[in-house]
């Protein structure tokens, strides 16, 4: 294998998702300056939902006109599109609107459903891409997904965004609240300006640009290539596109199953290459929609409730060590590759444990269990990075099984990652957003009994 082929496909995996995930992160730093405040992040859950509109397109497309669409000019045209988009970002991000007699970020809020369609429309295309390469090099753009929320998540720690201090308030009114025991928490000013934040990121959407480029014409990955035009199974039965033999691959090239001991044997389901039958393959995609809800929607929008209580450091280091958790289960399951589907069922409802002690801290936030206690801090950030390494690992061993389906099993991989997201980012957005089920406690002054 090519080192040079798992670091493209690597940096080509990072900017799946590096353009949203660095929008969250550096929410403290951007509400403040725009006048819909804190209620940004409802928004951008809207938003981002709203851009599904790209993987159904993309998704419908490859069902009712299966091969006619070719990945490659969609990502050619959503990579320089999230270039362009963060680019922009990084200069009207604070400049707004009047509509109906009060002021919009109308700037901000556009681009950012352009990043999401970047974004959503990744988990469509990019994966399928991957079919053109060797099976070890999907290992890899999984770890560089992970990536995509590790690096912003560093970047902004360096910038030091959401650092807070308590400090006496001095006046209130025409007297002096010092002394009187009142603390006022002051969010420390940043080492650089959102606008570098938002520069980086279209660097990084340039990187990917650049990998993506490498990956299609680099003549040492064109040795690693299978060959250009690819075979999809589902249509195995009625046609060969354009031509390509499920012959002329090379013996190190083959697949995990031999298509000639595909076709000698009868096919237990009409799924890809029929390994599983219909039973299993709607088993594994109801865990890949479960574990996708879990942590790229319904545990997120909860953290700060399940983290902050125990403080600031308890928070961020859960974050990190959780953002570094991802990229680490990629590593894992390159090299410890597990297939069984009844392990992935016990590391599932092991990893759903975890989220379900986080979700209860949520809920008892401002004063969780151990709140005044070093054993809360470590329970919490070990339950964070347990839960993330273990659903993490589900969903790339879930992405390499069905790699081995062939390129249409990658392409429903990716609508129901979305549709998974998406189904728990509905569920929990009434209940943070407009129930207001979870109380997050002031950093400066709540006081929970011991």
């Amino acid at each position: 294998m090519s080192l040079l082929t798992h670091v493209l496909a690597c940096l080509f995996g990072m900017g799946s998702w590096v353009a949203i995930n660095g929008m969250w992160v550096e929410l403290p730093l951007v509400v403040p300056e725009i006048p819909e405040g804190w209620y940004l992040p409802s928004y951008l859950t809207v938003l981002i939902q709203m851009a599904n509109i790209g993987p159904l397109f993309i998704t419908l497309m490859h069902r009712f006109r299966p091969g006619v669409l070719d990945e490659r000019p969609v990502i050619y045209g959503i990579v320089v599109l999230g270039v362009i988009a963060t680019f922009l970002l990084a200069f009207f991000w604070k400049h707004t609107v009047a509509l109906a007699g009060s002021s919009h970020s109308v700037p901000l809020l556009v681009l950012s459903f352009l990043l999401s369609v970047v974004d959503c429309t990744s988990s469509v295309t990019f994966l399928p891409f991957m079919m053109r390469l060797r099976p070890q090099y999907l290992t890899t753009y999984f770890a560089g997904e992970g990536l995509s929320g590790l690096v912003p998540a560093l970047v902004a720690l360096i910038q030091g965004v959401g650092v807070v201090h308590c400090q006496n308030v001095t006046v209130s009114g025409n007297t002096t609240a010092a002394g009187t025991g009142e603390l006022q928490a002051v969010y420390q000013p940043a080492k650089f300006s959102a606008q570098m934040f938002f520069l980086f990121l279209s660097a990084m959407m340039v990187v990917c640009l650049v990998a993506f480029v490498l990956l299609n014409h680099h003549p040492a990955v064109a040795r690693e290539r299978k060959n250009d035009l690819y075979y999809d199974s589902d249509l195995a039965q009625q046609k060969r596109e354009q031509g390509l033999s499920l012959h002329a691959q090379s013996p190190e090239q083959k697949p995990m199953i031999n298509p000639l001991d595909a076709v000698k044997r009868e096919p237990r389901s009409s799924f890809g290459m029929g390994t599983f039958s219909n039973f299993e393959v709607v088993f594994i995609f109801v865990v890949l929609a479960w574990v996708n809800a879990l942590t790229n929607a319904v545990l997120p929008s909860v953290q700060s409730y399940s983290c902050l209580p125990y403080g600031n450091q308890a928070y961020h280091l859960a974050a990190t060590m959780a953002a570094v958790a991802n990229p680490v289960a990629c590593f894992i399951a390159m090299f410890i590759p597990i297939r069984s589907l009844i392990f992935m069922a016990f590391l599932t409802m092991f990893g759903t444990g975890f989220g379900a002690y986080i979700m209860a801290m949520a809920a008892l936030s401002p004063c969780p269990l151990l709140v005044h206690s070093p054993s809360g801090t470590l329970l919490i950030v070990l339950a964070w990075i347990l839960f993330v390494l273990s659903l993490s690992y589900v969903k790339v061993i879930i992405g390499v099984i069905l790699r081995d389906e062939g390129h249409s099993a990658l392409v429903w991989c990716g609508a129901v990652v979305q549709l998974g997201s998406m189904v728990g980012a509905i569920s929990m957005f009434p209940l943070v957003s407009v129930y207001g089920l979870f109380r997050s406690g002031d950093a400066c002054n709540t006081k929970c009994p011991l």
